[in-house]
């Protein structure tokens, strides 16, 4: 009997589905420019999406392998739109399959992350696709997944900076009281505490945040920047659990303890940038900012109390706009160096523009312990006023100094559109009259005398009510009591000469080319922290 002609393949170990190795033919392919032929796609979609076995070849691939194929990647998604628009059966339901939103938050990351690096790819160069898709992008279930697990990233983060100091004040309860009364043996076992490390050992632990996640706020800044649907979503989003902190909430508690640390590593001082950026998106856009100053956006967040000075811890839900004046005020009072970063200081002083811009003109009275923030912009004054050599050998101070006398001055002369009560007003007097002499100084350290309309105004202000105090304490031949000060600040206020406010809330839009070297190196470090995730899992 003749031999048979044929022969028999020796049998695969383990059988391996169809589409696994036209993934590796899309994804672990050395040579970006390889031709993906009619034919390859006509065949990947016959077959069904394996998203483990897709998870499995995607985490092997590097963000920079990934960004050098990144040509395989975008054509698989405008493959996969022009199947469903064909409307060809099966192709089309398949194809569906690829482009629809991931189940849970732990696939979303990834995802999301990705986008965030595609999109950023030479993006000021040539015209990124990925960018260009994001302006138009609707779907309002896979917006939702995606500000939902920015929302939960951002509370991880968060947790990770308490972790290495609890900061968390203790409330009012029966061992508080026992302790004030000198009690505290007989209080109940009080909440556990997290241990302090040793100064060294903190000041190490806190350098090394926030983790690689935070890779995914590049995304956020990129949607929030080109898709107004994902930034309503990203302040009205409800969460999920009744116990957890809204998406807006995380992100505002996470980005109030980058402040109190972004000084400790130029990683953290570019993520903190971004974050200014997204805050300063929000604010400047009228109907956001409407929703941020509302009664219905109430909400409770956990700000930083890890350094001091601390602002008045407030308990219960306020509206998004009071959180974010704390912000502000607290990453003034704690990122003040000798070599000050001007930038840093212009994006927090622009935001606090915009919101009181957007308070007064629409004569909105929050609920708000402003004192505190006068407070700490008089005492920025100062503080630029002491270190004037450092602060004047940054080119970019004027426009910062600029900013910071507009917005005394608009306080001053506007204040009454939005500030609750004359009460709140009259404070607002008192500090700059007790401020007179500091005030004076830093117009002449800065030259800011004939130069500067807003610094005369704070000029004749304080000059005007500290003759109007001396009249009256010489009169009674003795010092006034804070009662009788408080009567001679409404007595001037008739004879008080304020230049119109016109123009000093003026401010422009926020445009991406203006900070384009930023972003470049915040890209950078958004790839490394995507090499470090990696790693990690």
């Amino acid at each position: 009997m003749e031999p048979s002609p044929l022969t028999q393949d020796t049998r695969p170990e383990i059988f391996q589905p169809k589409i696994i190795s036209l993934y590796e033919t899309l994804f672990k392919e050395d040579d970006e420019e390889i031709e993906l032929s009619a034919g390859f796609w006509q065949e990947f979609f016959l077959h069904r999406p394996d998203p483990t076995g897709l998870q499995r070849i995607l985490s092997s691939v590097t963000p920079d392998e990934m960004l050098h194929q990144q040509a395989h990647s975008q054509a698989l998604f405008s493959q996969a739109i022009l199947r469903v628009k064909q409307a060809s059966a099966p192709a089309d339901e398949i194809a569906l399959e690829y482009i629809q939103d991931c189940d849970d938050s732990t696939q979303v990351l990834p995802a999301l992350y990705l986008l965030g690096l595609l999109t950023n790819y030479n993006k000021f160069e040539f015209q990124n696709p990925y960018r260009l898709r994001l302006d138009d992008f609707v779907n309002d279930a896979i917006i939702q997944d995606m500000v939902a697990c920015f929302g939960n990233t951002c509370t991880k983060l968060r947790d990770a900076y308490v972790a290495v100091q609890d900061d968390m004040p203790e409330g009012w309860s029966l061992g508080s009281t026992l302790s004030y009364i000198g009690l505290g043996a007989l209080a109940p076992s009080s909440r556990p505490t997290t241990p302090v490390p040793a100064p060294d050992e903190a000041k190490s632990l806190f350098a090394a945040l926030p983790g690689p996640e935070i890779g995914v706020l590049l995304s956020t800044y990129d949607f929030a920047n080109a898709n107004k649907v994902f930034c309503f979503n990203l302040v009205k989003s409800a969460p999920a659990d009744k116990n957890e902190p809204s998406p807006l909430s995380a992100y505002l508690s996470l980005t109030s303890y980058m402040f109190q640390h972004a000084h400790r590593s130029t990683r953290a001082a570019l993520y903190t940038y971004l974050s200014l950026f997204v805050l300063q998106i929000l604010v400047e856009d009228r109907e956001l900012a409407k929703r941020l100053c509302s009664d219905e956006s109430k909400l409770s967040v956990r700000l930083c109390r890890q350094r001091q000075p601390y602002l008045p811890a407030v308990r219960g839900d306020r509206v998004p706009a009071a959180v974010i004046l704390d912000m502000m005020s607290d990453a003034i009072s704690h990122n003040l160096r000798r070599r000050l970063d001007v930038d840093f200081y212009i994006l927090c002083l622009g935001v606090l523009l915009r919101l009181l811009s957007h308070l007064s003109r629409t004569k909105t009275r929050i609920t708000y312990h402003w004192s505190e923030l006068w407070r700490t912009l008089l005492s920025f004054v100062r503080f630029l006023t002491t270190y004037e050599s450092d602060i004047k050998s940054n080119y970019k101070s004027n426009g910062m100094i600029n900013i910071l006398v507009n917005l005394l001055a608009f306080a001053l002369s506007s204040g009454e559109n939005f500030l609750p009560d004359p009460a709140s007003y009259d404070d607002l007097f008192y500090k700059l009259v007790e401020s007179g002499d500091t005030l004076i100084k830093f117009r002449d350290t800065f030259g800011l005398s004939g130069q500067s309309d807003s610094m005369q105004t704070l000029i004749n202000v304080s000059s005007h009510y500290q003759s109007l105090l001396e009249s009256n304490g010489k009169a009674r031949s003795k010092h006034l009591s804070p009662q009788e000060v408080s009567a001679v600040i409404k007595q001037g206020y008739e004879t008080l000469p304020i230049d119109a406010s016109e123009g000093l809330d003026r401010w422009e839009k926020f445009r991406e080319a203006d900070f384009k070297s930023l972003l470049k190196k915040i890209a950078r470090a958004a790839v490394e922290d995507a090499k470090a995730l990696n790693d990690d899992n």
